[in-house]
């Protein structure tokens, strides 16, 4: 995956646009119209405030099925994002929770979107939706039938899961690139607001090799510096929400202090001695 391509940078920024419930959502409240502003104003502060992408996800439709999501919501989605393409100028993904990667991929597939998020796509987790297997050959298979070149960002262990066996980060990595086809890796901590190691980020990236590595959880203003050192890109929400509360609105102001941040990571990392040990793409 070529991130210049997609992003127009080597080290994007991806600022996550949380839906409001979504038809047929335990919390629906029947009024798409809503939806839509609250999505439109959301995209219009990340990309104000400096992000490099955007990601739409059905954020507060949990709790989430495990397998296909309503078409219903597919719908919504699709709605949602053809609203924002002319809001914005940023590439769009796709991640429909808890595991719908096809509908996610049907979904960019019409839209333009540019990548989906999958959490599971290779190997067993155990999660507070029961156990979900990953679907790499469906998932490949669907998209070459779809004819299109979506990119595909895989979590690994990820977050609010637990793998079935004794979990090896280094093999996981290798074996959502080389097994699953995955374009990208995404590395979090254990649950939403919770960021991943350096130590682990480092592990990641080193196995990832030239493959993306991308901080999915966890990350603000305060930490990305060091965390942007060991990682290809940064997904961020939750911090970057007013007063840091999850359901409410993105603040722009927010943004561009954690914009600001990262670039300082950034600028930091090229002063780096040439010998690091973790490699580090560009």
């Amino acid at each position: 995956m070529d991130l210049n391509q997609v992003f127009n940078t080597p080290h994007p920024a991806i600022g996550v646009i949380h839906l409001l419930p979504l038809p047929t959502s335990p919390r629906w409240q029947g009024n798409l119209n809503a939806v839509v502003a609250r999505a439109e104003q959301e995209a219009a502060a990340l990309a104000s405030g400096g992000v490099d992408g955007l990601i739409v996800e059905n954020f507060f439709d949990a709790p989430f099925t495990k397998g296909r999501v309503d078409p219903a919501v597919i719908s919504a989605m699709s709605l949602v994002v053809q609203q924002l393409q002319p809001l914005v100028t940023l590439p769009i993904g796709i991640n429909v929770l808890r595991n719908d990667a096809r509908s996610a991929l049907a979904i960019a597939a019409c839209t333009g979107a540019r990548f989906i998020r999958v959490n599971v796509l290779t190997g067993v987790m155990a999660t507070d939706q029961g156990l979900i297997e990953g679907q790499a050959d469906e998932i490949m298979r669907y998209r070459r039938q779809l004819g299109t070149e979506v990119a595909v960002l895989a979590d690994v262990l990820v977050k609010h899961a637990r793998p079935l066996g004794s979990p090896n980060l280094t093999t996981a990595v290798q074996e959502t690139i080389q097994r699953g086809l995955a374009d990208g890796v995404i590395l979090s901590g254990w649950a939403t607001g919770s960021p991943p190691s350096l130590e682990d980020l480092e592990l990641a990236k080193a196995a990832a090799g030239d493959t993306p590595t991308f901080i999915g959880s966890g990350a603000d203003w305060e930490n990305i510096p060091k965390l942007i050192q060991a990682a290809d890109g940064v997904i961020v929400s939750s911090s970057l929400k007013r007063r840091g509360q999850i359901e409410q609105s993105i603040d722009p102001v927010r943004v561009g202090r954690f914009v600001e941040s990262m670039q300082r990571g950034l600028a930091a990392r090229l002063e780096l001695p040439q010998n690091r040990s973790v490699p580090i793409h560009s």
